[in-house]
């Protein structure tokens, strides 16, 4: 008896020494060796053996910027197309959507739904997070709020505090974490400096951290997001390069070339991967600690797209290659029906923007826009307060956007939209003279453009410095602080914007000489 259950005992520990030995089988039913066991974050409360994390994961990093609300088959291609190929990727890859900011306005389609056709779009697509940029405050904090409620994904910045409370601002975070087949990825958002490029009125109240005290932040961030398990830092930037590297992917620029926004010590092991935004530029560089910064021009004309494969055991980028993604490649794709049905849904609030109001016989480019904007916002000004104000002139800051031109052919309501988007509403406003000589009319700031009067033109050597002038100019104008400007009343209510006059100017044949 004691030999046969000496013999039993060996059999059993033959048994499962054989059965140790046998290959680990993975979730797709194939045989390799033996796979890094780390848990994902959380474990299971099941009891069941949670999933098994690759060694290599592969990541892709796919991130847009500036959209304007281009959501249409204008200039580049339009968002139908666009999901059809990042939802195609989507299924395969360990996917990651970001946007860099400055999503909503810019088109009739975004601007006339208050970028929520735009958020949307984003929610279809999973977004994983969106750095708020400069122009999502041009319709102030009350459509932040809506379209961050609207949103499945946070709006990042870690840097946009409430002046009332010193907290950060309600309607944003400053990061956030999400996992890829077993990797952590923080996601810091931050706004430039860029105060000055939003209408003053639209961010009363809030304030910016810049420079030196955003390098605090995000390192601090990215300590913190590191102690809670953080594998990689993605900085999604609202601001970037002035200049365009774009056909020398890779190129390592100096640490002084990115000076004037981003403090290179984030690279030395807080931030693993940067993606920018602002200046419409577009480039693949990386600075003097190897780590990428990307910027993907404006208007969807393309994706900035990181392919990286991440070691989970040693917790190391193993490669990285950054590129920019051209969306013409997605011409020939058939629009994603899930995003062409947002279009119907806004339709009524869209409105019938692409009536034809007139015929355009020449092209005509940003300049020459613009001094026609001048012309008509005096002429405007001179038909409603004439009699009452001697108005010295029109005009002041006027930006025209994609595509900078007015072609030749019809002209609807939506391609002027697209050329002057900004609700800045026309207006009479008060100056002295020493402000309205250097602001104005002896300006250096090439993108004043103004037209005189009668008056002012008799005026114009003769102007004093201590006496009020009166002019006919926009809020963007009339709200900036170093013009010293009052605004004394308004248009019209509801109130027109320079868009609105070109479209009247149409109306009765402007653009037909």
């Amino acid at each position: 008896m004691f030999k046969k259950l000496i013999a039993a005992i060996i059999i059993l520990a033959m048994l499962l020494s054989f059965a140790a030995c046998q290959p680990v089988t993975d979730n797709s039913g194939t045989s390799g060796g033996t796979t890094n066991s780390r848990p994902s974050e959380g474990g299971s409360d099941s009891g069941t053996t949670p999933p098994e994390i690759p060694e290599v994961v592969n990541l892709d990093f796919y991130v847009t910027n500036d959209l304007h609300g281009n959501v249409t088959d204008d200039t580049n291609q339009g968002i139908g197309k666009t999901s059809t190929y990042l939802k195609s990727v989507s299924k395969t890859e360990n996917a990651v959507l970001i946007s860099s900011g400055d999503m909503w306005q810019g088109s009739s389609e975004s601007n006339n739904t208050k970028g929520a056709l735009v958020t949307e779009w984003m929610n279809v697509l999973d977004f994983s997070a969106m750095t708020l940029g400069n122009h999502e405050f041009d319709w102030g904090d009350q459509y932040i709020y809506s379209n961050e409620s609207l949103a499945e994904f946070p709006f990042l910045a870690i840097n946009v505090y409430d002046e009332n409370t010193n907290a950060l601002a309600g309607f944003c975070q400053p990061s956030v974490m999400i996992e890829r087949s077993g990797v952590s990825i923080g996601i810091i958002g931050a706004i430039g400096d860029c105060y000055s490029s939003i209408a003053e009125g639209m961010v009363d109240g809030y304030r910016f951290a810049v420079r030196d005290e955003l390098t605090q932040l995000v390192k601090n961030e990215a300590t913190r997001l590191r102690n809670e398990g953080a594998d990689l830092i993605v900085y999604s930037l609202h601001d970037g390069l002035g200049r365009s590297y774009s056909t020398s992917y890779d190129r390592t620029l100096s640490d002084g070339e990115f000076s004037s926004y981003y403090d290179v010590s984030l690279s030395n092991g807080y931030v693993d991967l940067v993606f920018e935004g602002h200046t419409h530029q577009s480039y693949v560089v990386k600075d003097s600690y190897g780590v990428y910064h990307l910027q993907a021009g404006s208007s969807n004309k393309y994706f900035a797209h990181v392919d990286m494969n991440f070691n989970t055991v040693t917790d190391q980028i193993v490669t990285a290659k950054g590129e920019l993604t051209y969306t013409s490649i997605f011409s020939n794709l058939t629009p994603d029906s899930e995003t062409e049905a947002l279009f119907d849904k806004y339709a009524e609030q869209i409105g019938n923007v692409y009536e034809v109001l007139g015929q355009n016989v020449s092209k005509r480019g940003s300049d020459e826009l613009r001094y026609i904007c001048s012309e008509l916002y005096l002429e405007a000004g001179l038909a409603k307060w004439g009699k009452e104000y001697n108005i010295v002139l029109g005009g002041g800051y006027m930006s025209c956007r994609s595509p900078y031109n007015l072609y030749v052919g019809d002209v609807c309501y939506k391609d002027l939209q697209s050329l002057f988007p900004f609700d800045n509403p026309i207006v009479l406003a008060s100056i002295s003279g020493k402000y309205l000589k250097s602001k104005f009319i002896y300006t250096e700031n090439e993108n004043y453009f103004v037209t005189l009067s009668e008056y002012g033109e008799n005026i114009l050597t003769t102007i004093k410095d201590d006496e009020i002038y009166y002019v006919i100019t926009d809020t963007y104008s009339s709200e900036y602080s170093p013009n010293n400007m009052t605004t004394v009343a308004y248009l019209s209510s509801p109130d027109t914007y320079a868009r609105d006059l070109l479209a009247e100017y149409a109306k009765r044949g402007g653009f037909n000489s």
